[in-house]
């Protein structure tokens, strides 16, 4: 067993930080298309 094994920072498990990760980057991305479609409507 190697040294950060002993001492590990964070006890959960990855799949719900990596989920949050995906939902904030999906969230992110569709406000950007969002924001994008709204201002084509509105420009033509």
């Amino acid at each position: 067993m190697n040294e950060f094994e002993k001492d590990v920072q964070s006890k959960s498990h990855d799949i719900f930080d990596s989920g949050k990760g995906f939902i904030f980057s999906f969230l992110f991305f569709m406000i950007i298309f969002f924001v994008g479609v709204i201002i084509d409507v509105i420009g033509s």
